[in-house]
């Protein structure tokens, strides 16, 4: 059997890997639309998330979830298009005092989701 020169293992591997992350970077690469609400004036508290989800939902805004985080609230959309219609909806109806961020934070993959929530097994 004839030995192949070394340079074709290199191609056939660097080829591999370039398939490889062509194939697995749409799913590494995801982000989720995201809105931070956070208080900026003393004396005003952080907007009920329930409160904003009605006004939000009454402009046919479609949410994902609200969830407070840290000393803000978290809004996740469907979409770009949806993230810019409730940041322009939120200016109009909470008072000054609050900043409203656009943000789109990387989505983890379902393993990674399913990981973190499955309990430890041992023994």
């Amino acid at each position: 059997m004839a030995k192949r020169p070394r340079w074709q293992y290199a191609l056939m591997l660097s080829l591999l890997l370039l398939a490889l992350a062509s194939v697995l970077a749409p799913y590494i690469l995801r982000t989720e639309n995201e809105l931070r609400i956070h208080v900026v004036q003393q004396g005003l508290s952080l907007p009920d998330g329930f409160y904003v989800y009605q006004r939000l939902d009454e402009r046919g805004i479609r949410i994902k979830s609200i969830t407070p985080e840290g000393d803000g609230l978290v809004i996740r959309l469907d979409s770009p298009e949806q993230q810019l219609l409730a940041r322009e909806a939120l200016e109009n109806i909470l008072p000054p005092g609050y900043t409203i961020a656009l943000n789109e934070s990387p989505l983890p993959g379902r393993w990674v989701r399913k990981f973190a929530r499955a309990p430890l097994n041992l023994g």
